[in-house]
Parts: structure tokens; C-alpha cells; sequence
């Protein structure tokens, strides 16, 4: 097979290298690693969008009425005298959490390091359909650009939380942010999916079909196998959103009653009758819980291979790993009524979505225990990759302790919809996650641009980011047991929250702090492309095939034939070796066994 994919991409790889412009090569790529790049610096722009909202938000809440000159600036008739407008606190709640969860975390993070490593690490030529994978990207692109414009609409952005329940988003003229912004969200969310499954189907072919000679499924590093499962969750739950989307917008435009039942309006009677809003939030949690999964998985299976490889030993229990993912994709498709406890839900279901909510701590628990083996009495190499790794480590226990609280329902009443969600959620979600792509930015920079990036900036950017993420979602914790609901735009009208001003302080302290640290990554990012220390061949010294391809990008990977795998990718530090290193290229030596992983 590899033969056959040879010869092609040769005749091909000649055709394309005579009149190769700067539109087919930086443009409408078809190459994964252009993709991967264009995918990376989409997401990273989204990022900046995203978190420049979430600190505006931080800003009100800690000075509500207060006049803001960056209000005026940014908001315009959304902050008058630099006050800012009720409405437009909801939407930026529902803006910054769909960037960061669809844009930032899931495109950002697989879409970058899927495209990057599949080819790379499997040993393929590029990905099976290149085509697809181009289509994929501008889908993305197109969906972003949508979400952006959705906030110049002149009634407002949508504006229903990033859960977009009904009625608020049923209803176009329920509020400003109900109306052609939503329909825009809508559009961008519909197109994003599409996108989504494009890239996915492509991956899981790739994977299944083009890996190299003596590649079994068994020798796949982890980052291949958490990017193969997280393709296949994203196309099992992604059609179901879209679903969803297209019956909201029946809904919204063509008069059906899908989520909406006996609905009044400033006491005028509307003509819905039969839906049910708790449809919708069936509809979108059985995406919105495997998406929690699809936004970890990647980061896990990134955090996997830098722990090993910089601490210089096989990564510990590599099947138990695999049987852990596997567990944890299946399991996230039955969890999701967990988010719907006080919906109004049967206490005996209840009961079933808290046993298999509980039930996900295991595979949870093995990964974080065989990354805490791994790095034991290992020679740790502390790089900014490795940091961010452990750190990833240290948010995703941290973050995920509170979710034995949120599963179980007789818990979870006390404390839904306050602070204590916002915390758990920011943690085990969005920080662990942000935590990966920041590894793995590090950590595959090399292979991405051929250059190094700035070890001691890294090191600055790792510190004050993790303490501030501490400083802004630990606190969280406690003003949510203390019962603050989130999403409200100030808690200044009741007195019960008056002791509360002083931690929201605090945490918009941090959170400012964290934010304008960004810009030393971003800093580093971009002028390390540049200027950057020029990297040698595997910086890293590192097992697996991608190290093993020239620095200089070539279409096809490789000059010549394709790598032959003879071992696992975690021969780190073998006995009998002289160097603590063994690439999976490498033949094994006569009567050398091959570990059991």
C-alpha cells in the first residue's frame, strides 16, 4: 500500500513543485502542515478576542456603574459614559464561551496538532483526502469570521448564554441580542460543524488507513490515539447540535414549536403550543458533554507524550492509557444529564446520570495516576513544555475533585448555576485544555516553523499563568458555596452578596494580570518564527517519526521511502542502549525483547 501512496505522491509532488504560488502554498494549502499552522494561528487570534471579553466581563463585576474608558472604547453604545449596559454583559458571557470552547479549545487544539502529528507520527505522506482537509480549514475560517460580525449587529450579539437556551433564543423578539445576532451564531455554529466533521472523518481514515510499514495500533504514540478517539466522539455528537440548530431556526423563522410551548409576551398570548425547552437542552448537552471530552482528550494525549518524553522513561501503563480513553469517549455520551438536574428531571434518572457521571472518575483517575508514575524518579527535563504538562496535570485533579460534587444531584442543587460551576468547569476544561495547546506549542514549535522558541519567556509566561489561574478560579469556589449565581451582570441590588465585593476584586485582579501575560506567548510565538534560535533535526530527543523528517517542511514528509517502525514509541532509556533514546525507525538488535506496554 505504502508503494502505490509512494509513486502517487511523487508524480504528484513534481506537478505541484513546478508552479507552486503564494495562493497554493499559503492560502488554499492542501499540505497538513500549512493547515495545521493556518488552524493554529486562527485559534490563537479567536483566543485574543475571547479573553479580551472574559476580562471586560471580570471588570464590571468587580467595579459594576463604575465608568470604564476601555468600555467606551470597545462597547460604543453598549457603554454609555462608559457604563456598561445590562444586555450586553449576557452576550459577552455567550460570545466568550462559544470562542473559547468551539473556536479556541476544539479547532484550536485539534484542529492544529490533529493535522500536525497524524501524518507526521503515523508515517503517512499527508492526510487521506487533502482536499477535505483544505475545505475543512476555510469552513472553520468562514465560521469565525461569521462570529465576529455577529457582534457589529446593530440590536446586539446573541445574547442567551453560550447554551443558547429557548426561549431567549427562540424568540427573536424576546431581546436585542435575540435577534439577527443570534441567527448569526446559529449560522456560524451550523458551518462550524460541518467543518468539524470533515476534519474528523478525515482523520479517522488516515489513521485506519495510511499508517506506515510496522506501525500497528499498538506502537501508535498516545497523542494518535487521544486525536483518533477524539474524531470519532466529535462525529457520533456533533450532528446532534446541529440538529438542534436547524430546529431552533424552524423555530425562529418558519413558525414550528419545536422548544416553545404557551408563551406570553408583556401579557400577549403567542401562538406556540406542544415543544419543549428541555428538548433543546437534551439536544445540546448530548454534544455538550462529549465536547468537554473532545476539547480534553487532545491536551491529554499532547501531555502524554511531553511527560515521557521529557522525563525519559516509557510512559507508565501505555494500554491501561488506551483502555482509559477508550472508556472516557464511551462514558461521555451518557453523562450528559447531569447538566439538567434541576430541570425538573425524574430523581430515579437522576440517580443513573449521577452513577455514570461518578463512573468517568475512574479512567479519569488511572490517566492522572500513570502521568504522576511516569514523571516518579524520572530524569526530568523542566522545559516549558514540561511545565505546562504538569500543570495540565495538577488543573485537570484540581478541577476535577469539584465534579464529584456537580455529578451527584443531591449535591449538585445546592450549588447549580453559581461560581462553583464557573470554577469546576474553567479548571478541568478550559484551563486544562489551554494548558495543552501551550504544551504543545512549545513543545512542536520546532517542527512547526524549524526554529526554537524563547526557553526563559517560556518559563515567565508558565508561572504567572498558572498562579493567576489559581488566583482567578480558586476563589470562585467559595463565592459559589456562598451561593452567587453566575451570569449576573452586577450583585450590587443584594445585600446577602455584599461580603462577595471584595474576592471579585481580588479575582479580577488576577485575571488582569494572567490576561496581559498572554502577550509574552504571543510575543514569543510570533517573533521566535522569525528570529528564533534555528532547531536542530529532533531538539528534543524524542522516539517518535516526526523528529525523524528533515527540518525543512518537503511535500510528503519525507525524501525517499516512507520510515519502517520496528519498536513502540517509549524506548526511553532501554538498557543496552548508549543513548537514553531509541526512535521507532531504529531495528531492534539481535535478542533485544520489545517492551510490554
Amino acid at each position: 500500500m505504502s508503494v502505490t501512496a509512494e509513486t502517487h505522491v511523487h508524480d504528484d509532488h513534481d506537478v505541484h513543485h513546478h508552479k507552486e504560488t503564494f495562493v497554493t502554498k499559503y492560502i488554499f494549502s492542501q499540505d497538513h502542515k500549512m493547515i495545521a499552522k493556518q488552524y493554529l494561528i486562527t485559534g490563537i487570534i479567536m483566543g485574543v478576542v475571547g479573553i479580551m471579553m472574559s476580562l471586560m466581563m471580570r471588570m464590571q463585576i468587580a467595579w459594576p456603574e463604575k465608568p470604564n474608558v476601555l468600555f467606551e472604547a470597545l462597547l460604543g453604545k453598549w457603554a454609555p459614559e462608559g457604563v456598561m449596559d445590562a444586555d450586553i454583559y449576557l452576550a459577552l458571557v455567550t460570545i466568550h464561551g462559544t470562542i473559547m470552547v468551539f473556536f479556541v479549545l476544539t479547532a484550536g487544539l485539534s484542529g492544529t496538532f490533529s493535522n500536525l502529528l497524524i501524518p507526521l507520527q503515523i508515517g503517512a505522506r499527508d492526510m487521506a483526502s487533502g482536499f477535505l482537509n483544505m475545505i475543512s480549514y476555510w469552513l472553520f475560517f468562514l465560521s469565525s469570521v461569521i462570529m465576529i460580525l455577529s457582534l457589529f449587529v446593530e440590536a446586539g450579539p446573541a445574547a442567551a448564554g453560550w447554551t443558547i437556551y429557548p426561549p431567549l433564543s427562540a424568540l427573536p423578539m424576546a431581546q436585542g441580542g435575540s435577534g439577527a445576532g443570534m441567527t448569526l451564531w446559529l449560522v456560524s455554529m451550523a458551518i462550524f460543524i460541518a467543518s468539524s466533521l470533515l476534519g474528523s472523518l478525515n482523520y479517522i481514515v488516515t489513521v485506519l488507513n495510511l499508517r506506515t510499514k510496522g506501525m500497528s495500533m499498538t506502537r501508535l504514540p498516545l497523542t494518535i490515539w487521544a486525536f483518533f478517539v477524539t474524531a470519532i466522539i466529535g462525529v457520533i455528537s456533533f450532528p446532534v447540535l446541529l440538529s438542534a440548530a436547524l430546529l431552533l431556526i424552524m423555530d425562529r423563522s418558519f413558525g414550528t414549536s419545536f422548544f416553545l410551548s404557551d408563551i406570553f409576551i408583556q401579557g400577549e398570548v403567542l401562538h406556540y403550543q406542544g415543544g419543549s425547552p428541555v428538548l433543546f437542552e437534551h439536544l445540546f448537552w448530548f454534544l455538550g458533554h462529549p465536547e468537554v471530552y473532545i476539547v480534553l482528550l487532545p491536551a491529554l494525549g499532547i501531555t502524554s507524550e511531553i511527560i515521557a518524553t521529557n522525563s525519559r522513561k516509557p510512559i507508565f501503563g501505555y494500554r491501561a492509557m488506551v483502555a482509559s480513553i477508550l472508556a472516557i469517549a464511551f462514558l461521555s455520551t451518557i453523562v450528559w444529564g447531569h447538566h439538567m438536574f434541576i430541570s425538573g428531571m425524574n430523581p430515579f434518572l437522576g440517580s443513573v446520570f449521577t452513577f455514570t457521571t461518578l463512573l468517568i472518575a475512574i479512567p479519569s483517575a488511572v490517566k492522572a495516576f500513570n502521568y504522576i508514575t511516569t514523571l516518579w524518579k524520572g530524569n526530568l527535563q523542566m522545559n516549558p513544555a514540561m511545565l505546562f504538562s504538569i500543570g495540565l496535570v495538577s488543573t485537570f485533579i484540581t478541577g476535577g475533585l469539584t465534579g464529584i460534587i456537580l455529578g451527584d444531584s443531591a449535591l449538585d442543587i445546592n450549588v447549580h448555576d453559581t461560581y462553583f460551576v464557573v470554577a469546576h468547569f474553567h479548571l478541568v476544561m478550559g484551563i486544562s485544555a489551554l494548558y495543552g495547546l501551550f504544551a504543545g506549542v512549545y513543545h512542536w514549535f520546532p517542527r512547526m516553523f524549524g526554529r526554537m522558541m524563547n526557553k526563559n519567556l517560556g518559563y515567565l509566561h508558565f508561572w504567572v499563568t498558572a498562579i493567576c489561574a489559581y488566583g482567578v478560579f480558586f476563589p470562585m469556589h467559595f463565592i459559589g458555596m456562598a451561593g452567587l449565581p453566575r451570569r449576573y451582570y452586577t450583585n450590587s441590588n443584594f445585600p446577602l452578596f455584599d461580603d462577595t465585593t471584595n474576592t471579585q476584586v481580588v479575582i479580577t485582579m488576577f485575571a488582569l494580570v494572567g490576561g496581559a501575560f498572554q502577550l509574552v506567548f504571543l510575543y514569543n510565538f510570533f517573533s521566535s518564527m522569525f528570529y528564533g534560535k534555528k532547531a536542530e533535526q529532533n531538539p528534543w530527543k524524542s522516539n517518535t517519526l516526526e523528529w525523524t523528517a528533515p527540518v525543512k517542511h518537503i511535500h510528503g514528509n519525507w525524501p525517499g521511502a516512507l520510515p519502517t517502525v520496528y519498536r513502540w514509541s517509549y524506548d526511553y532509556s532501554k538498557p543496552g542502549h548508549e543513548e537514553d533514546f531509541v526512535p521507532q525507525n531504529v531495528p531492534m538488535k539481535d535478542g533485544e525483547e520489545e517492551l510490554q506496554h
